[in-house]
C-alpha cells in the first residue's frame, strides 16, 4: 500500500476512557486523520472533541451513522469489556480494521466471535495493551529473546493503579464517584481488575513465554463488601517449565505513572542463567546473569516509531501488508484470555482449572 496516503480513522464507543489516549495517537500521526467519532451518550465524547478539535459533522449517536458517512479504515473501539464482541462484529461487515482497547474481552467464547468476524470479512484485529509499549518492557522481551538470562522458568507480575475512577483519558486525575454506578464494578459489564489488568499480566507473560501455554490455573479473589467484582486478585499459572503467578490491584496506594507503589507494578522474569526485574515506566531494568551474579542496570532500549505506540504499529501494519505481531495478535491475545478464563472459574469454584492445550500439527 502506498505510504503516502492518510489514513482515516474512527473512534467508537467512549465507555472505556482510553479512548482519548488512542485518538491522541492518532492526532499526532502524520498519516492519519480522525474522521468521526462516536457515542451513544454525547456527553462521554466531549473531552476529545475539544482537545482534537472535531467538527460537529464529524460526530456521531449511531455506529452505523459514523461508519457509512466518515468510511474510516481503522475504527478504534473502546466499549465496555463484555460488550466488545458485540462491537465487532457489527463493525468489521464495513471494512474497517480494528484497534480494540484492551482487554481482550469478557470471555474466551466473545474472543473467538470477534476472530471469527474480523476473519469473516478480512479486516485485521489487533488488541492494545498498554504496557506492550513501555520501554522497560519491550526491552525485557528484548534480552530474554536473545538469551541473556537463558530459558524462561516463571513470570512474576503485579499491576494496577488507586483504581479506575481515580484517572480518565491521558492520566488526568478525577475525582472518584460512586463505584455502583460504574460500568467497571458492574459484573455483567466485564469489570473487576481481575478481568481490567489480569490479561496485562497474561498477554505480556505468554509473549514472555514464547507462546506457551499453562496446563492449569489456580485464583483467588478478595470479595469486597458491597460491590459486585473483585478489587484484588492472586492467579498462579502452572506450565511445563513451573509457575507464573499473576497479581491484580485495584488500589495500590500510588500510581506507577506518578510514583511506584510497593510491590512494583511491572515483570520479574526468572531464567535458567539469570533474572530481570521491568517496572513500569521505569528508566532501566535490574539484571542478573551468571557472569554478573551481583546484578546490574541496563537502560531502557529507546522505542521508535513506528514501534512506539499502537496506532503507529498498526498503522505499519497496514502499510506493510504484515500481520499483527505479539500481544496485539488474537494469536497471543487468545491465550491470554484462556488464562483469564480459567481464572475467573478458579476463583468461583475455588478449585484449579485444566487448559485446554493446542494440538500438535
Amino acid at each position: 500500500m502506498k505510504r503516502n496516503r492518510i489514513w482515516r480513522v474512527a473512534g467508537i464507543s467512549f465507555e472505556h476512557f482510553h479512548v482519548g489516549d488512542l485518538l491522541r495517537m492518532v492526532f499526532e500521526h502524520p498519516r492519519a486523520e480522525i474522521v468521526g467519532v462516536c457515542d451513544e451518550r454525547p456527553e462521554r465524547m466531549q473531552g476529545a472533541l475539544r482537545n482534537f478539535s472535531i467538527p460537529a459533522d464529524r460526530v456521531f449517536t449511531d455506529y452505523r451513522a459514523c461508519l457509512e458517512r466518515t468510511k474510516p479504515d481503522l475504527v478504534i473501539l473502546c466499549p465496555a469489556t463484555a460488550r466488545h464482541a458485540w462491537f465487532v462484529e457489527r463493525v468489521s461487515p464495513f471494512g474497517a480494521h480494528l484497534l480494540v482497547e484492551k482487554p481482550f474481552a469478557a470471555t474466551l467464547a466473545e474472543a473467538d466471535r470477534m476472530i471469527a468476524a474480523a476473519r469473516r470479512h478480512r479486516v485485521k484485529l489487533a488488541i492494545n495493551w498498554p504496557l506492550r509499549w513501555v520501554p522497560a518492557h519491550v526491552t525485557a522481551h528484548r534480552l530474554l529473546s536473545e538469551g541473556v538470562i537463558g530459558r524462561l522458568q516463571e513470570v512474576h507480575y503485579y499491576g494496577g493503579n488507586r483504581g479506575p475512577l481515580r484517572h480518565g483519558a491521558d492520566k488526568v486525575e478525577t475525582k472518584p464517584g460512586p463505584k455502583a454506578k460504574s460500568w467497571f464494578y458492574q459484573r455483567k459489564a466485564g469489570g473487576g481488575s481481575l478481568l481490567d489488568y489480569l490479561g496485562y499480566g497474561t498477554t505480556l507473560g505468554t509473549w514472555f513465554h514464547n507462546g506457551a501455554t499453562p496446563l492449569e490455573v489456580m485464583s483467588v479473589v478478595d470479595e469486597p463488601r458491597g460491590l459486585e467484582v473483585d478489587e484484588h486478585s492472586i492467579t498462579v499459572a502452572r506450565y511445563v517449565c513451573g509457575l507464573s503467578k499473576f497479581e491484580t490491584r485495584w488500589g495500590t496506594f500510588t500510581d506507577p505513572w506518578t510514583h511506584q507503589p510497593q510491590p512494583k507494578c511491572g515483570f520479574v522474569l526468572k531464567g535458567t542463567r539469570g533474572t530481570l526485574s521491568s517496572y513500569d515506566y521505569e528508566p532501566s531494568l535490574r539484571v542478573q546473569t551468571e557472569r554478573h551474579p551481583e546484578g546490574f542496570d541496563q537502560p531502557v532500549d529507546k522505542v521508535k516509531p513506528p514501534f512506539a505506540n499502537p496506532v503507529q504499529y498498526i498503522i505499519h501494519c497496514l502499510e506493510t501488508g504484515t500481520a499483527v505481531e505479539g500481544p496485539l495478535s488474537p494469536a497471543i491475545s487468545r491465550i491470554g484470555q484462556q488464562i483469564v478464563d480459567a481464572a475467573v472459574r478458579s476463583a468461583r469454584e475455588k478449585r484449579a482449572v485444566r487448559i485446554a492445550q493446542p494440538r500438535k500439527s
